[in-house]
């Protein structure tokens, strides 16, 4: 069984790194071979994955595509400009990194990563341009951030997964204790360690400065869009009332919150519907080769829990005593260096971990946050967030390797031990 195991996860590496095929496709073609290797049935092999694919998307893709609807109405009114431009104002030059780590960390909140990076990143180079700053120094704290919220904390479509098939995990206890632990982890990762980063050499994209409108948003309102959907989300831990329970569910909060950014980034500026529907629309094609990708995965973690891999994980831990936090921690670190993806890994550490949660008694909402910092860990060439970086950075692999996976894999063992001392406390 291990070696099945092994051959197929050396079969996805090489698909995806090497031969450049896209994941969904990948994943798809060694959920087939392992399911037939191992010896299902044809229609059991089908029926499980394309119940995999249905549970998966199921519960992520209202999330992911109203965040990149919203993202995308955020970006197209200039928001993020007014609130980047407030921060820099009240930081000065002189703290720009630490700003635009608090900035990446307010904007991507209620938004999936890529959506974030593509908002946020030529603001920070234009930036940096402006500033005579170097870019990646600029902008490591707010990747770091960024990438802290994607693994961390709900809505994000792998958090708000593992809170949602991870039972006894609560959204709001999850996204406090995640916030708990994102604060040191982006400090350390980020602008800590992006102190030892002024001197690396890097032509970034040139982006021209945003030109200035009469017409932008206020910050107040601006802000106000990015953080009511966490504001909504968080409220069912303090009020205990079903409509409060109801507009609480982050597909609720996200749907309401894009109305609310529809009317104030919109209509309230005199934006043309057929205008806005075009961004929306834009939205959905910019994330669609994620939610194959998504779909890939959640086949993939189905064709496992068949072939029994997480009765063999958690004999392995019970017979060897590894404590579940950090067996979760590695596992879905495996996966994120085989994938590529932090949000691959989590969604496929918790089919495969979810035995243990019942026989070890484990918190589960520290099950969901060791699962998430273990699925940022060593970021590389199979990463298309890697790629993103590198290019619009405009750094070699070496000095990307350097930088931005070694932010990535500081902030995973910060996480880790965020979520151990919160164990031993609580």
């Amino acid at each position: 069984m291990w070696t099945l195991l092994l051959i197929g996860i050396a079969v996805l590496v090489v698909l995806i790194s090497y031969f450049k095929v896209q994941p969904f496709l990948s994943f798809l073609f060694v959920a087939l071979f392992m399911g037939l290797a191992y010896g299902l049935s044809g229609k059991l092999l089908i029926d499980a994955i394309q119940k995999g694919m249905g549970s998966t998307l199921g519960t992520i893709l209202s999330i992911i595509l109203l965040g990149a609807m919203i993202g995308k109405i955020i970006a197209k009114s200039n928001a993020s400009i007014v609130i980047a431009d407030r921060l820099v104002n009240i930081f000065g030059p002189k703290r720009l990194p630490f700003a635009f780590m608090i900035i990446g960390f307010i904007v991507s909140l209620p938004l999936f990563f890529s959506v974030a990076f593509l908002l946020l990143t030529p603001l920070v180079l234009a930036t940096a341009k402006r500033q005579q700053i170097n870019p990646v120094y600029l902008g490591i704290p707010m990747l770091a951030s960024m990438s802290i919220t994607q693994g961390f904390l709900p809505p994000h479509p792998a958090p708000y997964y593992l809170v949602t098939h991870l039972p006894g995990a609560d959204m709001g206890i999850t996204l406090g204790w995640g916030i708990l632990i994102a604060i040191p982890a982006m400090l350390l990762s980020g602008w800590l360690f992006g102190m030892s980063l002024k001197k690396i050499p890097a032509t970034p994209l040139d982006f021209n400065q945003e030109s200035e409108s009469d017409n932008r948003p206020s910050f107040f309102i601006s802000l106000s869009i990015i953080l009511l959907p966490v504001i909504l989300i968080a409220s069912n831990s303090f009020f205990n009332n079903k409509w409060v329970a109801f507009i609480s569910d982050p597909t609720v909060a996200l749907f309401i919150s894009l109305a609310v950014a529809l009317y104030l980034l919109g209509f309230k500026r005199s934006v043309p519907w057929s205008q806005m529907q075009g961004w929306m629309m834009e939205a959905v094609k910019d994330i669609a080769p994620l939610l194959l990708t998504f779909a890939g995965a959640g086949a993939f973690k189905e064709v496992l829990q068949l072939m029994k891999i997480g009765e063999m994980v958690m004999h392995f831990a019970l017979n060897n005593t590894i404590n579940p936090l950090i067996l979760s921690w590695l596992i879905a670190a495996m996966l994120r260096v085989i994938t590529g993806s932090s949000t691959v890994a989590g969604i496929t550490t918790a089919g495969i971990i979810l035995p243990l949660l019942t026989q070890t008694g484990v918190n589960p909402n520290l099950l969901a946050l060791s699962i998430g910092a273990g699925s940022m860990v060593l970021s590389h060439v199979n990463d298309a967030g890697f790629w993103l970086y590198k290019e619009y950075f405009g750094v070699s692999v070496k000095d990307t390797l350097r930088s931005w996976t070694i932010m990535e894999t500081i902030l995973a063992l910060v996480g880790l031990a965020g979520v151990l001392l919160l164990d031993y406390v609580v």
